[in-house]
Parts: C-alpha cells; sequence; structure tokens
C-alpha cells in the first residue's frame, strides 16, 4: 500500500515529510508527499500527518548539501517554494532518483527523469520571476520611515529577496509584503532581516493601524516626478504594447509606482 505523508506548504514541512519517508522511500512508487489542504483522496493509500520540526528540515538540508552539493539544493529549494501541488513529489522524487546513481551531485543532468524534469521546471520558474522582483519591487517611503514594498508573487520568494535587498540597504529600515501569502520580510536597519506570518488576528489589526500609515508627502512628490519623467521620455509613435508586455509582464505592474 502506498504511504502518503501530508505536510504544510513550507520549505520546513517538506524537508520534514522527506525524512519521515526517506527510510521507507526505495523508489517513487512506496510513498510520496502531499501538501496539506492541496490533494484528494485515493483509494488503497496510507495517510500519514508530518510534524514539521527544525530537527528534521536541518538534517535533511544537511543531507543534500553534503551529498549533491549546493547547486542541486538550490534548484530543490526553488522548487519548493513554487506554488505548484506536486512540487514536494517532484522533490522527493529527485532525491530518490539520485540516491540510486553512482554521482548524486550530477543528478539535475537526468532530465530524462520525469521527476528531475519537473523540478528543473519549477525551479527556473521560480528562478526567473525572484529575478523579475529585484528590478521590478518598488519601496515606497511612510511617513513613520519606514519603507515598505508589497508585491503579489506566485511563488514564496520573500526568503530570496530579503538577502538581495538587506546587501543593497543594510542601513534602512524596510519591510516587503508578500500579500499573496499573508508574510511580511521586516529589516531593522543595521540587523538581519525576519519573516513574520501575518495570521488572521494580526491581519485585522494590520487593517487597523493601515488606516494609520500614510505615504509620506517627499515621497509624493518624487512618485510625481518620477512618473512625469516615465511619461517624458516615452515616444508615441515608437510605442510597441507587444515587446513591452514580454519585458515587463501585467501582473507586475500594480505595485510599480510607473504604472499607479
Amino acid at each position: 500500500m502506498k504511504k502518503v505523508y501530508i505536510c504544510p506548504d513550507t520549505i520546513g514541512g517538506i524537508l520534514s515529510a522527506i525524512y519521515d519517508a526517506w527510510p521507507g522511500g526505495r523508489n517513487g512508487e512506496d510513498c510520496t508527499i502531499a501538501l496539506r489542504g492541496k490533494t484528494d483522496q485515493l483509494l488503497f493509500c496510507e495517510y500519514q500527518e508530518v510534524e514539521e520540526t527544525d530537527r528534521k528540515a536541518r538534517a535533511v538540508e544537511h543531507m543534500i548539501r553534503k551529498n549533491l552539493g549546493e547547486s542541486v539544493y538550490r534548484d530543490l529549494y526553488y522548487a519548493m517554494l513554487s506554488s505548484e501541488e506536486d512540487k514536494a513529489e517532484a522533490v522527493l522524487g529527485t532525491l530518490l532518483a539520485a540516491r540510486k546513481i553512482g554521482d548524486g551531485g550530477k543528478i539535475m543532468n537526468h532530465l530524462s527523469h520525469p521527476k528531475v524534469a519537473r523540478v528543473f521546471e519549477l525551479s527556473r520558474r521560480v528562478g526567473k520571476e525572484v529575478h523579475n522582483f529585484q528590478g521590478f519591487l518598488r519601496f515606497c517611503m511612510l511617513d513613520i520611515g519606514v519603507l515598505y514594498a508589497p508585491i503579489t508573487p506566485k511563488a514564496q520568494v520573500l526568503t530570496c529577496l530579503a538577502p538581495y535587498f538587506q546587501d543593497r540597504m543594510p542601513l534602512e529600515n524596510w519591510m516587503i509584503h508578500d500579500r499573496t501569502h499573508q508574510i511580511f520580510a521586516v529589516h531593522e536597519a543595521g540587523k538581519h532581516w525576519v519573516l513574520t506570518k501575518e495570521e488572521a488576528g494580526n491581519r485585522k489589526q494590520r487593517e487597523k493601524w493601515s488606516g494609520l500609515w500614510s505615504v509620506s508627502e517627499e515621497e509624493v512628490k518624487y512618485a510625481e516626478l518620477w512618473q512625469e519623467f516615465f511619461r517624458s521620455i516615452s515616444i508615441q509613435e515608437r510605442e510597441n504594447p507587444g515587446c513591452q508586455r514580454q519585458h515587463l509582464p501585467y501582473r507586475y505592474r500594480a505595485d510599480m509606482t510607473e504604472f499607479q
């Protein structure tokens, strides 16, 4: 009977599920991983809830980095950030495939394997989204002296974006708000960034506080100047909407100063 491990849709949850499935997972037919709340019950399967713990997650992370290398871990990590429901199953299948080959560090070269190909596809997709947000993300200065940037990503990309902006703005107070997954990356000047989950109760409190937050007058002035510059450099006769969509898809524009 196939065993299905049900885990939270988090990096720690997926790694904890891999830890539980690893001893009995000699091949992809014996077990699989499904995300909690995103799977349908199937006949002739045994379901087991996974307890997410730092100990199990760190053990699997260490195993991957030690035996498969940083490059493979990066591809697996990006795949686990994806919004696709089969990501955990693909990651587990890739690790089980790496167990069978002589050099596990080259597992991502085996694209003929369906699970490896799926991880490669998810990793590339998430990596592209991270790269796009590094260029398209826009901060605005609130009157409380904090830089604020709302984004609406498909994948859970905050853990990739926060280190990037911490390196570039180490002495600024800023926060990036992932409105899709209700998560904040918060950075206090001179310190390390942290993630905070926006729970239902906190969301109501934030909505109450948001009435007290407003963009500073100086920010409004510079936003208007930037929008005027953005319009002035455009040559109407040479506008190419198709080319614009290719380089800047519509879904990134809602939170960009230029299009507000």
